[in-house]
């Protein structure tokens, strides 16, 4: 049995106490508020879960993180990027993002990014919290991917692509740019053979909690726009 979160003010309980089948399992119930969701994360939580479904909390072991000077370009990914045929941009569509992110996806036939987390989403994103990051091919948003900052950790949760490598595209330019401004981790949450291919590793949970009480409180002074060079 899961702890049932009943009231907007019921703590999380200590992410040691996740399920180890299915693994990290921690919480269920709580909703979405801007400060259940930001509670989670400085906690080393997230949301996962199905329509219909309670919303179900998150801290898996091993976590699957980015250290920004891992990051892995592989020879044809290099040819692709020196096109320059693109625009990457912060920030400009947050909203059409999410919703891109949730679109039919093709080894899946639902989503888990609800109506309801959409909106929650984007009200961290305009209280400066939940980025999005947009690849733009021929004036046509192309892909991209969204998140959580805080501190110098990044909390990637979703990415799309319409046009081949355009997902890629946005991972590694957001890289790029969060390594010039000092983030110490990309969290990344379950691995994948895509996200394995870009360099990201797993991480024991204890480790990871070493980055959230370092870097959470870690002063930031960028605006969230490209450097030139990139």
């Amino acid at each position: 049995m899961i702890p049932w979160l009943q009231y907007p003010t019921d703590p999380f309980p200590p992410i040691s106490q996740a399920l180890e089948d299915p693994n990290g399992l921690l919480a269920a119930g709580g909703g979405l508020s801007q400060e259940r969701l930001i509670s989670a994360y400085r906690s080393g939580i997230f949301p996962w879960y199905s329509p219909g479904e309670p919303v179900l909390w998150w801290s898996p072991d091993p976590r699957c993180v980015l250290i920004p000077d891992q990051i892995h370009i592989s020879r044809s990914m290099r040819k692709r990027l020196n096109k320059n045929d693109y625009r990457v941009v912060f920030n400009k569509d947050f909203n059409s993002v999410m919703a891109a992110c949730a679109g039919p996806r093709r080894d899946s036939d639902g989503t888990w990014i609800t109506e309801e987390m959409q909106q929650a989403y984007a009200l961290l994103h305009k209280r400066g919290i939940a980025h999005s990051v947009e690849v733009y091919i021929d004036d046509e948003l192309a892909g991209g991917l969204y998140g959580l900052a805080m501190g110098k950790l990044f909390f990637g949760e979703s990415m799309f692509s319409r046009q081949r490598d355009a997902s890629k595209i946005a991972f590694i330019k957001m890289v790029e740019q969060l390594k010039i401004w000092g983030y110490a981790l990309i969290d990344c949450q379950v691995s994948n053979d895509h996200l394995l291919s870009l360099g990201a590793s797993e991480m024991p949970r204890e480790e990871f909690q070493q980055y959230l009480n370092r870097y959470l409180d870690s002063p930031v002074s960028h605006d969230w726009q490209f450097d030139l060079r990139l």
